[in-house]
């Protein structure tokens, strides 16, 4: 049997009856020793896409299943592909969900990104979904996080301390509330949708605008105050170098898609 270490990749488990925990190393480089880190939305539901990019240099993926078609049957086999030695996988979830998060987590994902989080009883519901008591309310099952059930008693020993909870600051009401919301123990990473924070802002798609660098700033601020993971998705090189001036430490460069389109526009250009 197999048991998850080292963040990325599994390793043969000890023998029954023994304990251990589990080691999210992607965790460790981003709160314990702050390292920048670098990876990619994942919107294509393609399994081809995904192994194809996989080996690539990326630190972590963001499976999405709040805007791509994502059923429970294709989260798992991609939490599994990235299993096999590939980047942390994470899932952005469609809702602050207590079912939602809970198939993420069950699938074998190192952790969840939760959408239009606004105010503090939200991103405490985040956490509390995401942990084992008396942490949280998640409850307990014999699924491929756990080996389906034969690494089951290191699993719960290891996976309130090692999964990745984080939020998406997107609104103006979460910039209203931010200091709270950065304040919930248990949260790791305060994310900014950027597009949407955009749009809340009345900007409609200026992401540039010096209005939406003020309040990404204000986020990467408070992240410093509270101990949090500064987080955003950028797609193009000014907004990579612009989110790395402002000190976010977790930065999606664009997504499987826009890599495509990139690609293939690329060569028709040339």
């Amino acid at each position: 049997m197999w048991a998850l270490a080292g963040g990325n990749v599994f390793s043969p488990a000890p023998a029954e009856g023994s304990v251990t925990s589990v080691k999210n190393s992607l965790k460790d480089r981003l709160l314990g020793s702050k390292q920048l880190s670098f990876g990619s939305w994942i919107s294509a539901s393609s399994f081809v896409a995904l192994d194809a990019i996989r080996g690539l240099g990326f630190d972590w993926f963001v499976i999405d299943t709040e805007h791509a078609q994502v059923n429970p049957e294709t989260l798992a086999a991609m939490t599994a592909i990235l299993a096999e030695g590939g980047p942390s996988p994470l899932v952005r979830v469609g809702d602050v969900d207590q079912y939602l998060i809970k198939q993420a987590l069950d699938s074998g994902a190192h952790g969840i990104l939760a959408p239009l989080v606004s105010t503090e009883a939200q991103a405490k519901a985040a956490v509390a979904y995401s942990k084992y008591p008396p942490d949280g309310v998640r409850g307990a099952a014999a699924s491929a996080a756990s080996r389906y059930g034969t690494n089951l008693a290191s699993y719960l020993r290891g996976a309130n301390a090692e999964t990745l909870v984080g939020v998406q600051i997107e609104t103006r009401e979460a910039l209203d509330h931010l200091e709270a919301i950065a304040g919930v123990s248990g949260l790791d990473l305060l994310f900014v949708g950027p597009q949407d924070l955009t749009l809340s802002l009345g900007l409609l798609d200026d992401r540039k605008s010096p209005k939406v660098h003020d309040a990404m700033r204000r986020v990467v601020e408070a992240c410093e105050r509270h101990g949090k993971v500064p987080g955003t998705l950028i797609v193009d090189p000014e907004e990579k170098k612009t989110a790395v001036d402002l000190g976010f430490r977790f930065i999606s460069l664009a997504s499987d898609i826009r890599f495509l389109i990139e690609g293939a526009r690329h060569y028709l250009e040339v």
